[in-house]
């Protein structure tokens, strides 16, 4: 037979355990490089530009820690933005798919 009380638990179990990771994605970090290595972008998993290196040949030395730090900006506004309109998409797309159990919060996962 059916146990609900069980499933909202086994679900609160869920939700906590994808909580913790998306906590833990801040740790996991990459390097790419383009230009043959002349433009280097960090990105941790939350895909946050953490760290940009520019070759100085690109630009003058005295500019080049306001460039790197305005275009971090530019990209991680641009990626947060894109986020909420990404969640609101599937928001809707997925409207009435599911139940609305008080509670049950799958915004997380999409």
């Amino acid at each position: 037979m059916f146990d609900m009380m069980k499933m909202m638990g086994k679900m609160k179990e869920v939700q906590a355990k994808v909580k913790e990771a998306q906590n833990n994605l801040v740790n996991i970090k990459t390097t790419a490089e383009s230009g043959g290595g002349m433009v280097k972008a960090t990105v941790n998993g939350k895909k946050e530009v953490i760290k940009l290196e520019l070759d100085q040949d690109l630009i003058k030395p005295e500019d080049q820690e306001m460039l790197q730090d305005l275009i971090i900006a530019a990209v991680n506004k641009a990626t947060a933005e894109v986020e909420i309109l990404a969640k609101e998409e599937m928001k809707k797309s997925t409207e009435g798919l599911l139940p609305n159990i008080p509670g049950l919060d799958l915004g997380g996962l999409m």
